[in-house]
């Protein structure tokens, strides 16, 4: 009788799940797939074996370093930057503050307003006649041309933390809510200060939604690329030249197997990143137990 139930609830849990899996085998695995194949043939129809010069062509395009190098600096700086200020933000909502439920709700309001409506108030923002600049005219100041110079990669910095910062933030209240308020009880009455309950105890219990917030954070520095492109153009400034903008450009010169081989670099690279974070995350948990 329990094998028969067991068996019905696995049949029922593929059933529902069965829609899924063929589509993320339709639109993931099978073009993934074909995308390997391609990145080791000199061409997409009758092509011919290859073996790694198709990647190495790539690694030595100058262009392809340049995006990845800009795309690793824009990564390493802005993901520790929107820990630090999503982790801190919700540490103050999480406090009875005054119009603490305003606050939370502006905070989310750029995940529902439309990227075209985002990015047209950007563009006047920061065009050589916007708003900002118009603004340092009055006051004397000399006028930046903010796209078209080093400062692009800080006015798009600025974007990607005012754009998802408010998603952590959810994440991050979540977490804290979860966390029993015994524990915090408990260490007032030990005689622990406020930074040994922070890390013994926020941060410790807060490291599983560390992880996901760091993982999201990632996957959207690699999507930053539409907002990048509708902001500065098919042409950005080179120090916003991207990864995605080199595979835009792959793609436009069809030249599938350089973009087949860039693409296939980049998934390695992620995979090797969420792996660390995986173990890191297992290994202090541990430590912590």
């Amino acid at each position: 009788m329990r094998n028969r139930l067991s068996r019905r609830e696995s049949t029922v849990a593929v059933t529902f799940l069965l829609p899924s899996a063929i589509g993320f085998a339709l639109f993931y695995l099978i073009p993934f797939g074909m995308g390997l194949v391609y990145s080791v043939l000199d061409r997409t129809v009758g092509g011919s074996f290859v073996g790694l010069s198709n990647y190495q062509e790539l690694l030595s395009s100058e262009s392809f370093r340049k995006a990845v190098s800009n795309t690793f600096w824009f990564t390493a700086v802005n993901v520790p930057l929107m820990l630090t200020l999503s982790l801190g933000i919700a540490l103050v909502l999480n406090r009875n503050l005054y119009l603490r439920r305003f606050l939370r709700t502006a905070y989310v309001m750029p995940l529902v307003v439309p990227v075209a409506s985002v990015v047209m108030v950007w563009q006047v923002l920061f065009d050589w006649n916007g708003s900002l600049n118009a603004w340092m005219h009055a006051a004397g100041l000399e006028q930046i041309d903010w796209m078209k110079s080093a400062w692009a990669r800080g006015v798009i910095s600025v974007f990607y933390l005012w754009k998802h910062i408010g998603y952590n933030i959810i994440l991050f209240l979540a977490g804290l809510q979860s966390i029993p308020r015994d524990y915090y009880e408990t260490a007032d009455l030990e005689g622990a200060g406020k930074w040994f309950q922070c890390y013994g105890i926020t941060l410790v219990y807060l490291t599983p939604t560390m992880v996901f917030v760091v993982l999201m954070s990632i996957m959207n520095t690699f999507k930053i690329f539409r907002e990048t492109y509708l902001i500065a153009g098919d042409y950005p400034h080179d120090s916003i030249y991207t990864l995605q903008h080199f595979m835009n450009n792959m793609f436009l010169a069809m030249d599938v197997q350089k973009l087949s081989a860039a693409a296939t670099l980049m998934a390695i690279g992620i995979f090797i990143i969420v792996t660390m974070l995986l173990r890191l995350e297992k290994r202090y948990t541990q430590f912590m137990e």
